[in-house]
Protein backbone atom coordinates (compact mmCIF):
# COMPACT_ATOMS: atom_id res chain seq x y z
CA UNK A 1 0.00 0.00 0.00
CA UNK A 2 1.39 3.42 -0.95
CA UNK A 3 1.89 6.33 1.47
CA UNK A 4 -1.05 8.10 -0.17
CA UNK A 5 -3.30 5.11 0.48
CA UNK A 6 -2.15 4.84 4.08
CA UNK A 7 -2.69 8.48 4.98
CA UNK A 8 -5.37 9.33 7.51
CA UNK A 9 -7.21 12.56 6.76
CA UNK A 10 -9.86 14.78 8.32
CA UNK A 11 -12.12 16.44 5.76
CA UNK A 12 -14.16 18.65 8.06
CA UNK A 13 -16.10 21.90 7.71
CA UNK A 14 -18.06 23.66 10.45
CA UNK A 15 -21.35 21.86 11.11
CA UNK A 16 -24.79 23.40 11.24
CA UNK A 17 -26.65 23.26 14.53
CA UNK A 18 -29.85 21.88 13.02
CA UNK A 19 -30.27 18.13 13.38
CA UNK A 20 -31.70 16.20 10.47
CA UNK A 21 -33.08 12.79 9.55
CA UNK A 22 -31.53 10.11 7.38
CA UNK A 23 -31.53 6.42 6.52
CA UNK A 24 -28.37 4.35 7.02
CA UNK A 25 -28.08 1.41 4.60
CA UNK A 26 -25.66 -1.51 4.25
CA UNK A 27 -24.84 -1.90 0.55
CA UNK A 28 -22.57 -4.94 0.67
CA UNK A 29 -21.23 -7.54 3.08
CA UNK A 30 -23.00 -10.19 5.13
CA UNK A 31 -25.50 -7.60 6.44
CA UNK A 32 -26.34 -6.19 2.99
CA UNK A 33 -29.88 -4.80 2.88
CA UNK A 34 -30.02 -3.76 6.54
CA UNK A 35 -31.45 -0.27 7.06
CA UNK A 36 -31.66 2.05 10.06
CA UNK A 37 -33.65 5.34 10.03
CA UNK A 38 -32.21 7.85 12.50
CA UNK A 39 -32.26 11.45 13.68
CA UNK A 40 -29.05 13.33 14.34
CA UNK A 41 -26.64 10.45 14.95
CA UNK A 42 -26.27 6.69 14.34
CA UNK A 43 -23.48 4.31 15.29
CA UNK A 44 -22.39 1.16 13.46
CA UNK A 45 -20.61 -1.85 14.96
CA UNK A 46 -20.83 -5.52 15.84
CA UNK A 47 -21.95 -5.14 19.47
CA UNK A 48 -25.64 -5.01 20.32
CA UNK A 49 -25.45 -1.49 21.73
CA UNK A 50 -24.60 -0.11 18.27
CA UNK A 51 -27.59 1.44 16.48
CA UNK A 52 -26.94 -0.65 13.38
CA UNK A 53 -25.36 -4.03 14.10
CA UNK A 54 -23.41 -5.58 11.21
CA UNK A 55 -22.13 -9.12 10.84
CA UNK A 56 -18.49 -8.49 9.95
CA UNK A 57 -15.44 -9.87 11.79
CA UNK A 58 -13.31 -6.93 10.62
CA UNK A 59 -15.62 -4.35 12.19
CA UNK A 60 -15.12 -3.16 15.78
CA UNK A 61 -17.75 -3.31 18.51
CA UNK A 62 -18.60 0.37 18.00
CA UNK A 63 -16.77 1.19 14.79
CA UNK A 64 -17.96 4.56 13.49
CA UNK A 65 -20.80 7.06 13.72
CA UNK A 66 -22.76 9.05 11.16
CA UNK A 67 -24.25 12.47 11.93
CA UNK A 68 -26.65 14.49 9.85
CA UNK A 69 -27.10 18.23 10.39
CA UNK A 70 -26.26 21.01 7.94
CA UNK A 71 -23.90 18.47 6.41
CA UNK A 72 -23.49 14.69 6.55
CA UNK A 73 -20.47 13.29 8.39
CA UNK A 74 -18.82 10.02 9.31
CA UNK A 75 -16.43 9.74 12.27
CA UNK A 76 -14.22 6.79 13.11
CA UNK A 77 -14.44 5.73 16.78
CA UNK A 78 -10.86 4.50 17.21
CA UNK A 79 -11.71 1.32 15.33
CA UNK A 80 -9.07 -1.34 14.82
CA UNK A 81 -9.30 -1.58 11.02
CA UNK A 82 -10.35 1.96 10.15
CA UNK A 83 -13.11 3.75 8.24
CA UNK A 84 -12.59 4.53 4.55
CA UNK A 85 -14.08 7.07 2.16
CA UNK A 86 -13.01 6.84 -1.49
CA UNK A 87 -10.21 4.49 -0.45
CA UNK A 88 -8.79 6.95 2.10
CA UNK A 89 -8.79 6.18 5.81
CA UNK A 90 -10.50 9.01 7.67
CA UNK A 91 -10.77 10.27 11.21
CA UNK A 92 -13.78 12.37 10.27
CA UNK A 93 -15.16 13.26 6.86
CA UNK A 94 -17.94 15.29 5.30
CA UNK A 95 -19.90 13.11 2.85
CA UNK A 96 -22.02 13.73 -0.18
CA UNK A 97 -25.53 12.27 0.08
CA UNK A 98 -25.32 8.55 -0.68
CA UNK A 99 -21.50 8.49 -0.77
CA UNK A 100 -20.15 5.04 0.13
CA UNK A 101 -18.22 4.39 3.34
CA UNK A 102 -16.26 1.16 3.81
CA UNK A 103 -15.70 -0.54 7.16
CA UNK A 104 -14.20 -4.02 7.25
CA UNK A 105 -15.81 -6.05 4.45
CA UNK A 106 -18.98 -3.95 4.51
CA UNK A 107 -19.96 -0.92 2.49
CA UNK A 108 -22.55 1.60 3.77
CA UNK A 109 -24.20 4.81 2.75
CA UNK A 110 -26.44 7.43 4.36
CA UNK A 111 -29.30 9.05 2.51
CA UNK A 112 -30.69 12.23 4.13
CA UNK A 113 -34.47 12.54 4.39
CA UNK A 114 -36.06 15.84 3.43
CA UNK A 115 -36.98 18.12 6.31
CA UNK A 116 -35.49 18.71 9.73
CA UNK A 117 -36.41 16.82 12.88
CA UNK A 118 -39.77 17.96 14.16
CA UNK A 119 -39.42 20.13 17.27
CA UNK A 120 -42.33 20.18 19.73
CA UNK A 121 -44.35 23.39 19.50
CA UNK A 122 -45.49 25.23 22.58
CA UNK A 123 -42.74 23.89 24.85
CA UNK A 124 -42.09 26.43 27.59
CA UNK A 125 -38.70 28.12 27.81
CA UNK A 126 -38.41 27.57 31.59
CA UNK A 127 -38.88 24.02 32.86
CA UNK A 128 -38.29 23.86 36.63
CA UNK A 129 -35.23 26.07 36.27
CA UNK A 130 -34.01 24.79 32.88
CA UNK A 131 -33.77 27.77 30.52
CA UNK A 132 -33.88 27.53 26.73
CA UNK A 133 -35.95 28.21 23.64
CA UNK A 134 -33.58 26.70 21.06
CA UNK A 135 -34.69 23.63 19.11
CA UNK A 136 -32.23 21.46 21.06
CA UNK A 137 -33.52 22.62 24.45
CA UNK A 138 -37.18 22.44 23.43
CA UNK A 139 -36.63 18.84 22.36
CA UNK A 140 -34.89 18.04 25.66
CA UNK A 141 -37.62 19.72 27.72
CA UNK A 142 -40.35 17.85 25.81
CA UNK A 143 -38.63 14.53 26.58
CA UNK A 144 -38.22 15.46 30.23
CA UNK A 145 -41.89 16.38 30.43
CA UNK A 146 -42.83 13.00 28.95
CA UNK A 147 -40.56 10.84 31.13
CA UNK A 148 -40.96 12.73 34.43
CA UNK A 149 -44.20 11.02 35.61
CA UNK A 150 -42.72 7.52 35.36
CA UNK A 151 -40.16 5.84 37.62
CA UNK A 152 -37.99 4.96 34.64
CA UNK A 153 -34.23 5.00 35.18
CA UNK A 154 -32.66 7.81 33.13
CA UNK A 155 -29.10 8.28 31.86
CA UNK A 156 -28.06 11.85 31.03
CA UNK A 157 -25.19 12.54 28.65
CA UNK A 158 -23.45 15.88 28.30
CA UNK A 159 -20.15 17.70 28.30
CA UNK A 160 -18.71 19.18 31.48
CA UNK A 161 -20.59 22.31 32.50
CA UNK A 162 -23.72 21.74 30.40
CA UNK A 163 -25.96 21.43 33.45
CA UNK A 164 -26.59 17.70 33.81
CA UNK A 165 -27.30 18.12 37.52
CA UNK A 166 -29.84 20.84 36.72
CA UNK A 167 -31.54 18.44 34.30
CA UNK A 168 -31.71 15.78 37.01
CA UNK A 169 -33.16 18.32 39.44
CA UNK A 170 -35.78 19.43 36.91
CA UNK A 171 -36.70 15.80 36.28
CA UNK A 172 -37.11 15.27 40.03
CA UNK A 173 -39.19 18.44 40.51
CA UNK A 174 -41.50 17.48 37.63
CA UNK A 175 -42.05 13.98 39.00
CA UNK A 176 -44.50 12.64 41.61
CA UNK A 177 -41.45 12.25 43.89
CA UNK A 178 -40.84 16.01 44.08
CA UNK A 179 -41.78 16.24 47.79
CA UNK A 180 -39.22 13.57 48.74
CA UNK A 181 -35.42 14.10 48.79
CA UNK A 182 -33.12 14.45 45.79
CA UNK A 183 -29.78 12.96 46.89
CA UNK A 184 -26.64 13.39 44.78
CA UNK A 185 -23.56 11.17 44.79
CA UNK A 186 -20.56 12.34 42.74
CA UNK A 187 -18.89 9.11 41.62
CA UNK A 188 -15.92 10.99 40.21
CA UNK A 189 -14.77 12.81 43.34
CA UNK A 190 -14.34 10.03 45.93
CA UNK A 191 -12.14 6.94 46.35
CA UNK A 192 -13.83 3.57 45.79
CA UNK A 193 -14.20 2.72 49.50
CA UNK A 194 -15.86 6.06 50.24
CA UNK A 195 -18.24 5.75 47.28
CA UNK A 196 -19.38 2.34 48.52
CA UNK A 197 -20.00 3.70 52.02
CA UNK A 198 -21.77 6.77 50.63
CA UNK A 199 -24.06 4.67 48.44
CA UNK A 200 -24.92 1.82 50.80
CA UNK A 201 -24.12 3.18 54.27
CA UNK A 202 -22.37 1.33 57.07
CA UNK A 203 -22.91 -0.02 60.56
CA UNK A 204 -21.00 1.09 63.61
CA UNK A 205 -17.66 -0.71 63.79
CA UNK A 206 -17.73 -1.76 60.11
CA UNK A 207 -14.25 -0.29 59.68
CA UNK A 208 -11.76 1.85 61.56
CA UNK A 209 -13.34 5.20 62.29
CA UNK A 210 -16.94 4.01 61.89
CA UNK A 211 -18.03 5.20 65.33
CA UNK A 212 -21.71 5.36 64.44
CA UNK A 213 -24.09 3.87 61.89
CA UNK A 214 -24.60 5.82 58.68
CA UNK A 215 -27.49 5.65 56.22
CA UNK A 216 -26.29 5.53 52.62
CA UNK A 217 -27.61 7.56 49.71
CA UNK A 218 -30.11 4.86 48.72
CA UNK A 219 -31.70 5.06 52.17
CA UNK A 220 -31.54 8.86 52.42
CA UNK A 221 -33.30 9.22 49.06
CA UNK A 222 -36.25 7.05 50.19
CA UNK A 223 -39.34 7.94 48.18
CA UNK A 224 -37.34 10.39 46.09
CA UNK A 225 -34.57 10.46 43.49
CA UNK A 226 -30.95 9.30 43.67
CA UNK A 227 -28.71 11.19 41.23
CA UNK A 228 -25.45 9.40 40.38
CA UNK A 229 -23.24 12.05 38.83
CA UNK A 230 -20.22 11.03 36.72
CA UNK A 231 -21.36 7.40 36.73
CA UNK A 232 -18.70 6.62 34.11
CA UNK A 233 -16.06 7.13 36.83
CA UNK A 234 -17.53 4.42 39.09
CA UNK A 235 -14.75 1.87 39.78
CA UNK A 236 -15.27 -1.44 38.02
CA UNK A 237 -15.38 -3.54 41.26
CA UNK A 238 -18.31 -1.45 42.53
CA UNK A 239 -20.38 -1.76 39.38
CA UNK A 240 -21.86 -5.23 40.12
CA UNK A 241 -22.84 -4.03 43.62
CA UNK A 242 -24.71 -1.08 42.15
CA UNK A 243 -26.34 -3.36 39.58
CA UNK A 244 -27.51 -5.70 42.34
CA UNK A 245 -29.05 -2.78 44.25
CA UNK A 246 -30.85 -1.50 41.13
CA UNK A 247 -32.27 -4.90 40.24
CA UNK A 248 -33.23 -6.10 43.70
CA UNK A 249 -34.21 -2.69 45.10
CA UNK A 250 -32.42 -3.70 48.28
CA UNK A 251 -29.15 -2.59 49.86
CA UNK A 252 -26.99 -3.91 52.68
CA UNK A 253 -24.87 -1.56 54.73
CA UNK A 254 -21.15 -2.23 55.08
CA UNK A 255 -20.74 -4.43 58.11
CA UNK A 256 -24.46 -5.16 58.20
CA UNK A 257 -26.37 -8.39 57.75
CA UNK A 258 -29.89 -7.26 56.89
CA UNK A 259 -31.01 -6.36 53.38
CA UNK A 260 -32.97 -3.10 53.44
CA UNK A 261 -35.68 -2.41 50.83
CA UNK A 262 -35.26 0.95 49.05
CA UNK A 263 -37.77 2.94 47.02
CA UNK A 264 -35.87 5.41 44.81
CA UNK A 265 -35.78 6.56 41.24
CA UNK A 266 -32.25 6.49 39.88
CA UNK A 267 -30.97 9.14 37.48
CA UNK A 268 -27.34 8.95 36.34
CA UNK A 269 -25.16 11.31 34.34
CA UNK A 270 -21.81 11.08 32.60
CA UNK A 271 -19.42 12.95 30.35
CA UNK A 272 -17.96 9.64 29.17
CA UNK A 273 -19.07 7.74 26.10
CA UNK A 274 -20.29 4.61 27.89
CA UNK A 275 -20.67 2.38 24.80
CA UNK A 276 -16.99 3.02 24.04
CA UNK A 277 -16.15 2.42 27.70
CA UNK A 278 -17.92 -0.94 27.43
CA UNK A 279 -15.87 -1.89 24.39
CA UNK A 280 -12.74 -1.03 26.41
CA UNK A 281 -14.12 -3.18 29.28
CA UNK A 282 -14.13 -0.25 31.70
CA UNK A 283 -17.91 -0.27 32.16
CA UNK A 284 -20.21 -3.26 32.55
CA UNK A 285 -22.66 -3.86 29.74
CA UNK A 286 -25.39 -5.17 32.06
CA UNK A 287 -25.16 -2.07 34.28
CA UNK A 288 -25.35 0.18 31.22
CA UNK A 289 -28.61 -1.38 30.08
CA UNK A 290 -30.02 -1.10 33.59
CA UNK A 291 -29.20 2.62 33.71
CA UNK A 292 -29.93 3.59 30.10
CA UNK A 293 -33.64 2.74 29.99
CA UNK A 294 -34.12 6.31 28.76
CA UNK A 295 -31.17 8.40 27.57
CA UNK A 296 -31.15 12.18 27.40
CA UNK A 297 -28.47 14.38 25.86
CA UNK A 298 -27.85 17.90 27.16
CA UNK A 299 -26.68 20.09 24.25
CA UNK A 300 -23.42 22.03 24.65
CA UNK A 301 -23.77 25.81 24.77
CA UNK A 302 -22.13 26.25 21.35
CA UNK A 303 -25.10 24.38 19.83
CA UNK A 304 -27.71 26.57 21.49
CA UNK A 305 -26.31 30.09 21.14
CA UNK A 306 -29.82 31.41 20.48
CA UNK A 307 -30.44 30.77 24.19
CA UNK A 308 -27.72 33.22 25.25
CA UNK A 309 -30.01 36.25 25.86
CA UNK A 310 -32.31 34.15 28.08
CA UNK A 311 -29.38 32.54 29.92
CA UNK A 312 -27.55 35.85 30.46
CA UNK A 313 -30.71 37.44 31.81
CA UNK A 314 -31.47 34.48 34.09
CA UNK A 315 -27.94 34.03 35.43
CA UNK A 316 -27.40 37.73 36.13
CA UNK A 317 -30.70 37.98 37.97
CA UNK A 318 -29.79 34.89 40.01
CA UNK A 319 -26.69 36.68 41.35
CA UNK A 320 -28.67 39.87 42.04
CA UNK A 321 -27.37 41.91 39.11
CA UNK A 322 -29.40 44.00 36.66
CA UNK A 323 -28.94 42.35 33.23
CA UNK A 324 -29.99 45.39 31.17
CA UNK A 325 -26.55 47.12 30.99
CA UNK A 326 -24.90 43.90 29.80
CA UNK A 327 -27.50 42.73 27.28
CA UNK A 328 -26.09 44.83 24.44
CA UNK A 329 -25.85 43.73 20.82
CA UNK A 330 -22.04 43.92 20.92
CA UNK A 331 -21.77 41.84 24.09
CA UNK A 332 -24.14 39.13 22.85
CA UNK A 333 -22.35 39.04 19.50
CA UNK A 334 -19.03 38.38 21.26
CA UNK A 335 -20.60 35.71 23.47
CA UNK A 336 -22.17 34.00 20.45
CA UNK A 337 -18.79 33.80 18.71
CA UNK A 338 -17.11 31.97 21.60
CA UNK A 339 -16.82 28.14 21.60
CA UNK A 340 -17.66 27.82 25.32
CA UNK A 341 -15.58 24.74 26.17
CA UNK A 342 -16.80 25.10 29.77
CA UNK A 343 -20.43 25.52 28.62
CA UNK A 344 -22.99 27.15 30.93
CA UNK A 345 -20.63 26.96 33.91
CA UNK A 346 -18.07 29.02 31.98
CA UNK A 347 -20.80 31.50 31.01
CA UNK A 348 -21.82 31.87 34.66
CA UNK A 349 -18.21 32.52 35.69
CA UNK A 350 -17.85 35.08 32.91
CA UNK A 351 -20.99 36.91 34.06
CA UNK A 352 -20.02 36.81 37.74
CA UNK A 353 -16.57 38.21 36.93
CA UNK A 354 -18.05 41.07 34.89
CA UNK A 355 -20.65 41.83 37.56
CA UNK A 356 -18.15 41.80 40.44
CA UNK A 357 -15.70 44.06 38.58
CA UNK A 358 -18.46 46.31 37.19
CA UNK A 359 -16.77 45.74 33.82
CA UNK A 360 -18.26 45.38 30.33
CA UNK A 361 -19.25 41.84 29.42
CA UNK A 362 -16.40 40.18 27.51
CA UNK A 363 -14.66 36.83 27.13
CA UNK A 364 -11.55 36.27 29.22
CA UNK A 365 -9.42 34.10 26.95
CA UNK A 366 -6.48 33.90 29.33
CA UNK A 367 -5.77 30.85 31.45
CA UNK A 368 -7.67 30.83 34.74
CA UNK A 369 -6.02 32.55 37.68
CA UNK A 370 -6.28 31.41 41.28
CA UNK A 371 -9.19 33.77 41.78
CA UNK A 372 -11.09 32.14 38.92
CA UNK A 373 -10.84 28.59 40.23
CA UNK A 374 -14.16 26.83 40.67
CA UNK A 375 -14.01 25.33 44.14
CA UNK A 376 -17.43 23.74 43.71
CA UNK A 377 -15.94 20.89 41.66
CA UNK A 378 -13.56 18.09 42.59
CA UNK A 379 -9.78 18.39 42.15
CA UNK A 380 -9.92 15.76 39.41
CA UNK A 381 -12.47 17.66 37.32
CA UNK A 382 -10.69 20.98 37.94
CA UNK A 383 -7.43 19.49 36.66
CA UNK A 384 -9.21 18.09 33.61
CA UNK A 385 -10.52 21.56 32.76
CA UNK A 386 -7.12 23.20 33.10
CA UNK A 387 -5.51 20.55 30.90
CA UNK A 388 -8.30 20.88 28.32
CA UNK A 389 -7.93 24.67 28.27
CA UNK A 390 -4.16 24.46 27.79
CA UNK A 391 -4.55 21.75 25.13
CA UNK A 392 -6.99 23.89 23.13
CA UNK A 393 -4.91 27.10 23.36
CA UNK A 394 -1.68 25.25 22.53
CA UNK A 395 -3.16 23.65 19.44
CA UNK A 396 -4.82 26.88 18.27
CA UNK A 397 -1.47 28.66 18.49
CA UNK A 398 0.40 25.82 16.79
CA UNK A 399 -2.13 25.67 13.94
CA UNK A 400 -1.70 29.42 13.37
CA UNK A 401 2.09 29.10 13.46
CA UNK A 402 2.06 26.20 10.97
CA UNK A 403 -0.61 27.75 8.71
CA UNK A 404 -2.90 24.78 9.33
CA UNK A 405 -0.36 22.17 8.14
CA UNK A 406 -1.23 19.15 10.28
CA UNK A 407 1.97 17.25 9.47
CA UNK A 408 4.05 20.22 10.60
CA UNK A 409 1.94 20.62 13.75
CA UNK A 410 2.51 16.93 14.56
CA UNK A 411 6.27 17.24 13.95
CA UNK A 412 6.69 20.33 16.12
CA UNK A 413 4.44 19.11 18.94
CA UNK A 414 5.91 15.60 19.01
CA UNK A 415 2.44 14.03 18.66
CA UNK A 416 1.01 11.64 16.09
CA UNK A 417 -1.22 13.14 13.41
CA UNK A 418 -4.10 10.93 14.60
CA UNK A 419 -3.69 12.49 18.04
CA UNK A 420 -3.77 16.00 16.58
CA UNK A 421 -6.97 15.21 14.68
CA UNK A 422 -8.60 13.81 17.82
CA UNK A 423 -7.72 16.95 19.81
CA UNK A 424 -9.04 19.17 17.01
CA UNK A 425 -12.28 17.21 16.93
CA UNK A 426 -12.63 17.34 20.72
CA UNK A 427 -12.30 21.14 20.79
CA UNK A 428 -14.18 21.85 17.58
CA UNK A 429 -11.12 23.31 15.82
Amino acid sequence: MSDDERRTVSMVRPASRARGRAILEVLSGRSAGARFPFEGRARVGTRRFADLVVDDDRVSGVHCEFTVAGDLRVRDLDSKNGTYVSGVRVVEAVLAAGEAVTIGRSKLRVVPVEGLVAVPDGTRADFHGLIGQSAAMRTLIARLDAVAPADTTVLIYGETGTGKERVAEALHLASPRARAPLVTVDCGSMPANLIEAELFGYERGAFTGAERSFAGAFERAAGGTLFLDEIGELPLPLQPKLLRALESKKVRRLGGKAWLPVDVRVVAATTRDLPLEMVAKRFREDLYYRLAVVTLEVPPLRERVEDLPLLVDHLLRSIGHDPAPMLTFEALEELAGHRWPGNVRELRNTLERAASLAAPLSIDRAAPSAGDLDLEVSLKIGKQRLVADYERRYLEAMLRTCDGNISEVARRSGAERMTIYRIMRRHGL
